[in-house]
């Protein structure tokens, strides 16, 4: 496959707790925990497409998110799924409304304590990359190469 995206993704926090969206979708994500977001549209930047794909899936407005700021850039690379340039993007949630509350015909949202985030289905690359995201403040890099559905090769930066 010789096509690629180019998406931004977000983990909101509310205290230890992370948002996360179990897709629901039919495609390669179905049954995996995600974080909120989706593909750039014409003319976005990263931040308009997250602050757009948060307030469509979840209901939350910027000004119910604090400290949103990019944390890293990850490059996915799988033949069988096509490549995708992730813009990876934190924020504390100060709203007064549970977004979990909210449906999404992407898939179910769940806040999720941090401790709790290695027993959860998800890609095995992301698992690198939240040992990145919870353990340094600084910005990252992380390109992660796919066979299929089996992680072959990681390399931060």
């Amino acid at each position: 496959m010789n096509s690629f995206n180019i998406t931004t993704e977000c983990y909101i926090r509310r205290g230890d707790d992370m948002l996360f969206i179990l897709k629901g979708r039919d495609d390669m994500n179905t049954g995996k925990y995600l974080g909120v977001g989706g593909h750039m549209e014409i003319g976005e930047s990263p931040v308009d497409c997250i602050l757009r794909e948060i307030e469509e899936e979840t209901g939350i407005v910027s000004s119910e998110l604090k400290d949103l700021k990019m944390r890293s850039v990850i490059t996915f690379i799988n033949p069988k799924y096509g490549d995708e340039y992730i813009h990876l993007f934190e924020a504390e949630y100060i709203g007064s409304e549970d977004p979990a509350l909210r449906t999404c015909d992407e898939g179910e949202f769940k806040w999720v304590n941090i401790r709790d985030i290695p027993s959860l289905p998800m890609w095995e690359g992301d698992m690198v990359m939240f040992e990145q995201l919870l353990n340094t403040k600084e910005f990252f890099s992380l390109k992660l190469i796919y066979d299929g559905d089996f992680l072959k090769e990681t390399k931060i930066y």
